[in-house]
Order: structure tokens, then sequence, then C-alpha cells
């Protein structure tokens, strides 16, 4: 397999099959790049690397394949799917849609202690941006996005945007090592938190869309240079 980090046996978890274990641990490496898109997968030394044996591989990879993350292509192979960007899009539409909705609901009611914890993330961002640590700034991203759901409390809005990220997170994470995106994220959630701190819903709506399409706009200038991993 051609993958740029560790691929290593989950954890166990009580009540969790193998079979959902080894789905979680590769879906989350796909979508990570630890896999990356058009990496064959050689599912002897995957079952070697999980110790697991073949069948709770197989039925992951068939979860997998449903949701199009791998190919399994008869007397070729398996191999990581290559990028979509016509799921890539409707991805971010759905993420635009209930992310500006989201940040417009909250501003009117929005409290302090979120303010404050959204305010110590992007110091933390910027942290890392300096540092050029992607994977925590990514991580940092992903979280200041969650304290909007969280502080919104609707578990059922996340739940939509999280069941609908895949494709857009291996996408995202493939700018992170540009020098100008993470700066740029940076900038545009301190607008975001502005607006909010103003108590602004159309100014805090308004920031989310403006990130969120520049970020689209982005994704798809880089993925018309790298054929290799996205298809249309």
């Amino acid at each position: 397999m051609n993958h740029p980090g560790p691929i290593r046996a989950p954890h166990a978890r009580r009540g969790v099959s193998k079979a959902v274990a080894v789905y979680e641990h590769l879906r989350a490496s796909i979508i990570a790049l630890h896999l990356a898109p058009g990496a064959r997968i050689d599912k002897t030394e995957l079952c070697q690397r999980l110790g697991v044996s073949r069948q709770p591989l197989a039925e992951a990879i068939a979860r997998l394949a449903e949701e199009r993350l791998v190919e399994v292509e008869p007397q070729k192979g398996t191999f990581v799917a290559r990028i979509r960007l016509a799921d890539v899009a409707e991805a971010a539409f759905v993420r635009r849609a209930l992310e500006v909705a989201t940040v417009e609901t909250l501003a009117p009611r929005i409290d302090g202690e979120t303010l404050g914890r959204l305010e110590r993330l992007l110091d933390y961002q910027d942290t890392a941006a300096r540092t050029r640590d992607a994977e925590e700034f990514f991580n940092l991203d992903v979280r200041f996005h969650a304290t909007l759901f969280e502080a919104l409390a609707m578990r059922r809005v996340a739940e939509v945007v999280d069941a609908s990220r895949a494709q857009l997170e291996r996408a995202r994470r493939m700018l992170l090592p540009t020098a100008k995106r993470p700066r740029d994220t940076i900038s545009e959630h301190r607008a975001i938190l502005e607006a909010l701190s103003e108590r602004s819903a159309t100014g805090a709506a308004d920031a989310m869309a403006a990130h969120l399409d520049e970020v689209m706009l982005e994704l798809r200038r880089y993925a018309s240079t790298r054929p290799d991993l996205f298809e249309a």
C-alpha cells in the first residue's frame, strides 16, 4: 500500500465488532489521507497489520465501497477511490446551508463562554499555522465549527454535516500544506467571530458563506492541477 502515515491496528472497544472497528479505522485513515487516493489496498498485508481475518476486512471494505471511499475492481484489486468533485460539491452545499443557518441563528443569543472558546481556538490555530503543524491546524478547524454546532444545540444538524463530510474533508486536507490557506482560514474565522461578537446575524451568515465559498473555490483550482487524485 502506498500511504504517507502509519496504519496501525484499531483499538478494541467494548460492544464493537471487528468489522465495525476495521471500518471505522480505515475510514478515518482514508479521510486523513494516510491512505492516499488511488492507492492499492493489499488485503493480505492489511489483515496482518490490523490483526484481523479476511471476513471483517471484507465487511469493512463493502461499507466503504457503498460510501464511494474505495473501489473494488474485479481481477485488478481494491483501491482507495479518487476524490469525486461532484461528491465534494454536494457535501459543500449541505455544509454551507447548515453552517450559514447555524451562525445566523446563534448570533443574537450567543453567550460569552462560547465566544471565549472560539477565541481560544483561533489563538491555537494561529500557533499551529506558525509552527506548520497541519494536523493540529485541521483538528482545530474541525473544533471551531463543532463549537458552533454545540452552541446551537441541535444534535441532528451536526449529524447531517458529519455524515456528508468524508469526501469534503479529504479534499480540504490537501490544501493545508499550502502557505496561503491556513492564514486565510484564520482571517475568515476571525471575521465570523467578530460578527458573532457583535450579535450580527447577517454579518455572521455573510462571513460564514464567504469562508466556505472561498475554500470550495480553492479546492476546484487545486483539483484541476491533480487529475491523479480527483475525478469529476
